[in-house]
């Protein structure tokens, strides 16, 4: 419990001006579900900072193999503040001798450290076949840049509809105050009257219809791997 617990006083204050317990009861049961809404905003957050780390540390270790350092050496430079919680197995596996694909591979299942994946197959292959680990990350850093690039690309597409849903939901607040401005009482309107009561509800079904919606599509249209039409 954080900040979602901020609709509680909102709620109260409704409920004073419109003498109704209803606005108190719909802010209680509003709490989980913004506070669901903002520990998804901070994944996503964290998930941008994992992607971020992983295209920095494929520059970091290349610019350290090509210094001469070797390669565990290289992996141990990075810092790992961004690279979540599972990057201290790659660190023991660089640090002991370990697996390190295998430990790369392992790290990559968090969310936004998926291009670990790509860092993994060439680690494999610089051992394997003695092939150039530094060109390889470079090519796994591109490729990464790129997918970022497309992102960002969909997103400033996507902010446009998103301010668009922000305005209209906001828009019955503004009737409200408007209506108890000419005062003709909103609130009591709404909360106490049969037609007040069902319009209510049907818009707030109409707005989380409205978020639902907006939440899908912009889910889908940020996917990994998702293309991006210039």
């Amino acid at each position: 419990m954080g900040r979602e617990l901020l609709c509680l006083p909102v709620g109260c204050v409704l409920a004073v001006l419109g003498a109704s317990v209803l606005p108190l009861f719909a802010t209680v049961a509003a709490v989980p579900v913004v506070g669901r809404w903002l520990r998804t905003r901070e994944r996503v957050r964290a998930r941008d900072r994992r992607a971020t780390g992983v295209i920095e540390l494929c520059g970091t270790v290349a610019g350290e193999l090509r210094a001469g350092r070797q390669p565990g050496e290289a992996l141990l430079s990075v810092p790992s503040g961004d690279l979540g919680e599972r990057w201290g197995l790659v660190s023991a596996a660089a640090r002991f001798g370990g697996d390190v694909p295998e430990a790369l591979r392992r790290a990559a299942r968090q969310p936004g450290a998926e291009g670990l994946t790509g860092v993994a197959a060439c680690w494999q292959v610089a051992v394997d076949e003695g092939a150039g680990l530094a060109a390889g990350l470079d090519r796994v850093a591109s490729a990464l840049r790129a997918e970022r690039e497309q992102r960002e690309v969909l997103r400033a597409r996507l902010a446009g509809p998103k301010v668009t849903v922000a305005v209209l939901a906001v828009l019955p607040a503004f009737g409200l105050v408007m209506g108890a401005a000419l005062g003709t009482e909103p609130l009591h309107q709404l909360l106490h009257t049969p037609v007040g009561l069902g319009c209510l509800l049907g818009g707030c079904l109409l707005e989380w219809a409205g978020f639902v919606w907006l939440r899908r599509s912009m889910r889908a249209a940020l996917a990994p791997g998702k293309a991006v039409g210039r």
